[in-house]
């Protein structure tokens, strides 16, 4: 079992910055695919960033391209969501999730196995 605990979440003006950090337990966490997804209130889930194992290939939702990063240190077993400019739009609960077989990096919230509990990211404007 994996337990992904997410943090960093808080309230920023527009144009801000925030950096989430999602921990991940077991010793195979270098294997998986992390992603970050998120949910608004009234809209369904959406991807937002994936990496695969190495750090090597990334993904991103088309709307934070030259805003978000993702990235992860595996020696720390931690992934994070590096986000820059933020815009009211992108308020929204913040979940990371693993992708533990599938080997590849998907932006398929079907694809992953384990999730977090989410972090609230607020975006005033």
């Amino acid at each position: 079992q994996v337990q992904l605990v997410e943090s960093g979440g808080g309230l920023v003006q527009a144009g801000g910055s925030l950096r989430l950090s999602c921990a991940a337990s077991g010793r195979t966490f270098n294997s998986y695919t992390m992603g970050w997804f998120r949910q608004a209130p009234g809209k369904e889930r959406e991807f937002v960033a994936a990496i695969s194992w190495s750090g090597g290939s990334t993904k991103l939702l088309d709307s934070v391209k030259g805003r978000f990063t993702i990235s992860r240190r595996n020696a720390k077993n931690t992934t994070y969501l590096q986000m820059n400019s933020l815009k009211p739009e992108d308020t929204a609960v913040y979940y990371c999730a693993a992708d533990k077989y599938s080997g590849y990096v998907s932006f398929n919230e079907y694809e992953y196995d384990y999730w977090g509990r989410g972090t609230q990211v607020t975006v005033s404007s």
